[in-house]
């Protein structure tokens, strides 16, 4: 996946901020924000590391389950237009809109791995 920096079972985000010349990473699915900078990616990776290394460990201390758990439940905004659109596809289908939503999001979410 572009622009994603894999540390084991975790993953964080990398952009570049032109401002302070530096990429920076954020860890996603975390319980709290762990966050680093380099101005390389050898040192952003070993910057990372040490991030969740210092995340997990507190996270230890404090009894706190470090994943973020997701529930599976979100509000999707939609144009009027679209909704529409996908509640005829749905009928069309003889699915309830919330299954083919999930099916576009499940389909859309192979092609990022």
């Amino acid at each position: 996946m572009k622009n994603v920096m894999k540390f084991g079972e975790y993953e964080a985000v990398i952009s570049f901020d032109p401002e302070i010349s530096m990429f920076r990473g954020e860890f996603i699915g975390l319980n709290g924000g762990a966050d680093f900078y380099a101005d390389s990616i050898r040192k952003l990776r070993k910057e990372g590391e040490t991030s969740l290394r210092l995340f997990l460990e507190f996270a230890k201390e404090k009894k706190v389950e470090p994943k973020k758990r997701f529930s599976g439940q979100f509000v999707l905004r939609l144009r009027p237009e679209v909704h529409k659109k996908y509640a005829l596809m749905a009928k069309a289908n003889n699915m309830s809109l919330n299954q083919i939503l999930s099916q576009t999001l499940e389909q859309a979410a192979h092609t990022i791995d």
